[in-house]
């Protein structure tokens, strides 16, 4: 029988399900006093089946609670296909299990985050939105979740609709915040949205010690980097050594000053807190001059290979392999080759230097 009513949810066939309840009007009791992997009610939302859906929770609304081997519930799955009709009937009826974590400690909200059915999580969010402040096991919020799938309309919902300063600001066990998060895999819109939009803090230091600044400058040179750089840099973003140096300094001038030598030596914190960003100026430059040498370089020694005009390809006359150019015209030719080897040698001697 049981196998029976799972083909009937399966097929989304009400027609069968009241014929097998007419045979046993105990079969649905059993699944919520048995121990099966799945009920009819998860089959029927898993595949969007809304009219036996409806039928089941008519009859037996406690089935909406159930949970799965994985501990799924009918909703999580509804979620997770998107299924937003089915959704709506799941938590008409018991609206907790919005709250209920599956195996792999994720709510239909995170659900909805992952698979970016933003329709649902609106849905969601409007029932029990304190379902979105459930964190995840390694302290992971639901806004961490966004960044770590790339969903950005998501997160610019949840954080107009839920958010706080304390969870735009919230850590994982590693001590990143969502800012960390997005620069570390470089997603340059979420880092505009957070640092334009939100009330993210740019400063925040993980448990490595890294602000958002650290971890830019770490990274590899590219266009999405300099995009970053450019994000953080209006943010008034800067590296740790920075921020200990500014703590520092507020703590020494909080203190009364009992004399011109202590006032002297406060004098100095100014010039020792803008060290830190003059070495991160000095290394972007650094960055820029080498990919500029490298380019000059690369340009220099095809330019020697393959000189203007080309090459002779036999000895009629001249010798093969050597420059059209020298024969036809040996001043311009001079010139020519000595600008290309001062390119090619300096920019060699540039990347040498920054290497």
């Amino acid at each position: 029988m049981e196998r029976r009513i799972n083909e009937a949810a399966a097929e989304g066939s009400v027609i069968r399900l009241h014929n097998l309840l007419q045979e046993d009007a105990l079969v649905l009791d059993r699944f919520m006093a048995g121990c099966y992997a799945e009920t009819p009610l998860h089959i029927a939302s898993m595949l969007g089946h809304i009219d036996f859906v409806q039928e089941v929770l008519r009859r037996k609304p406690e089935l909406a609670g159930e949970l799965d081997s994985r501990k799924s519930s009918p909703l999580h799955l509804a979620t997770a296909k998107g299924y937003l009709d089915i959704v709506k009937k799941l938590v008409s009826v018991n609206p907790e299990m919005c709250f209920v974590c599956d195996r792999d400690g994720k709510n239909p909200l995170h659900i909805a985050v992952i698979k970016d059915h933003v329709h649902v999580l609106r849905e969601l969010v409007q029932v029990r939105p304190q379902a979105a402040r459930i964190l995840l096991d390694r302290g992971e919020t639901i806004l961490h979740l966004c960044v770590n799938y790339s969903q950005l309309e998501a997160l610019k919902f949840l954080v107009k609709t839920v958010s706080d300063q304390e969870l735009v600001n919230s850590k994982d066990e590693d001590g990143n915040t969502i800012l960390h998060v997005a620069v570390i895999d470089k997603q340059v819109k979420a880092i505009k949205f957070l640092t334009t939009s939100t009330t993210i803090d740019v400063n925040a230091v993980n448990a490595k010690g890294f602000s958002a600044l650290d971890i830019s400058t770490q990274s590899k040179r590219d266009i999405k980097h300099w995009e970053i750089a450019e994000s953080l840099r209006l943010a008034r973003a800067i590296s740790a050594k920075d921020i200990q140096l500014s703590t520092a300094e507020g703590t020494t001038t909080a203190q009364p000053q009992s004399n011109l030598s202590s006032q002297g030596k406060n004098r100095g914190k100014p010039r020792q807190k803008n060290l830190g960003k003059h070495d991160d100026w000095l290394k972007e430059k650094r960055s820029a001059l080498m990919v500029v040498a490298s380019l000059i370089g690369t340009v220099a020694f095809q330019a020697g290979v393959s000189p203007p005009g080309g090459v002779w390809q036999d000895d009629n006359g001249h010798n093969a392999g050597s420059p059209i150019l020298a024969d036809n015209n040996r001043i311009f030719y001079n010139i020519f080759f000595t600008l290309n080897s001062i390119g090619f040698v300096a920019s060699l001697s540039i990347i040498l230097l920054l290497y």
